[in-house]
């Protein structure tokens, strides 16, 4: 994977020693962000450029969906959102299904990625890494959202708690994810086992595979995102009856939906109206995503925060080593 991203940079064609020494001369301020971008109002996100010539207005806009175990299935849920989309901003959209989270911020750091939905875990690498600016979040009709950490075992396991862990073989999803690796890693010790040292972790690839994986007793627990399996056992992918939970945290933000920052601001704001005018009662993405009615506002300063604390507590660097999970 880390092949793959240094592809993607080198093919920007842009950044060359030079060009890097001078983005550093005109950034007074970056924090965590790439030399490709600058954080001149302290937002934590990169800036849009103040040169004109440096703007994005593409006859096509790209949507990516954060990576899920059957793409075509989600590429039909979000048709009508992308039909709207259409309508409110006048370009046509494609729907880009990515296969991994390093791929998903590959893409929008080269730019052939304009508007993208990224898992909680890897955000904070595609706002430092690709320049993704988080706005919107799926959320209730009250304006509340989030999802929590939950610890699956199977149903006549012998495994009470999160400390029975010891001794066992626990699938993880993947190193950049929030809940399916970071969140344990950060809180799972105050419950007595520490990842790796404590249980053996195997990286299953996704939560889909993860709960699969546990109810054919590949692993003897895992950690997974509640939205994903709560999808799953809506559409009849395991038998709730076949697996206990035996732990779940206080609420993470979701995935956050997210412009490319070098979008043209005319074009940016009519892509803001589109996700939140979306009306999503009747529509396959509202039956998909149960509970949830419309997109909320957010930003990545204040709804991160506990994400950020986590990733640091464990030591991550947003970097495309970090990314590939080395």
């Amino acid at each position: 994977m880390t092949q793959l991203f240094t592809r993607a940079a080198t093919a920007l064609g842009v950044l060359s020693l030079s060009a890097f020494a001078a983005a550093a001369d005109d950034c007074a301020n970056r924090g965590a962000l790439d030399a490709l971008y600058c954080d001149a109002n302290g937002d934590l996100v990169a800036d849009t450029p103040s040169d004109p010539a440096e703007l994005s207005n593409p006859d096509t806009l790209v949507f990516a969906y954060t990576p899920v175990e059957d793409p075509a299935v989600y590429a039909d849920i979000w048709e009508p959102f992308i039909a709207h989309l259409e309508e409110t901003t006048g370009k046509d959209v494609q729907f880009f299904a990515v296969q991994s989270n390093s791929a998903e911020v590959e893409a929008m750091r080269s730019g052939r990625l304009h508007v993208a939905g990224f898992s909680t875990g890897p955000t904070p690498f595609a706002v430092n890494l690709a320049g993704a600016v988080p706005f919107a979040i799926m959320g209730a009709e009250d304006g509340q959202f989030g999802y929590k950490l939950q610890v699956f075992t199977q149903a006549d396991s012998d495994i009470k708690e999160v400390k029975d862990l010891a001794g066992r073989r626990v699938a993880h999803t993947s190193p950049t994810s929030n809940s399916g690796n970071q969140a344990p890693r950060a809180l799972f010790p105050d419950l007595g086992v520490e990842p790796d040292k404590d249980y053996e972790v195997i990286y299953s690839g996704s939560h889909d595979q993860s709960m699969l994986g546990v109810v054919a007793g590949d692993y003897d627990a895992a950690p997974v995102a509640s939205e994903v399996v709560d999808r799953m056992a809506e559409r009849g992918l395991y038998d709730t009856a076949d697996v206990r939970k035996i732990w779940e945290s206080d609420p993470f933000p979701t995935t956050s939906f997210t412009l490319a920052h070098n979008l043209d601001p005319e074009l940016a704001d009519k892509i803001k109206e589109a996700f939140f005018s979306f009306d999503f009662e009747g529509t396959k993405l509202g039956e998909e995503f149960d509970g949830v009615s419309k997109f909320v506002p957010i930003t990545y300063k204040d709804q991160w925060a506990v994400i950020r604390q986590i990733q640091k507590s464990n030591g991550v660097e947003y970097t495309p080593q970090g990314l590939a999970g080395n």
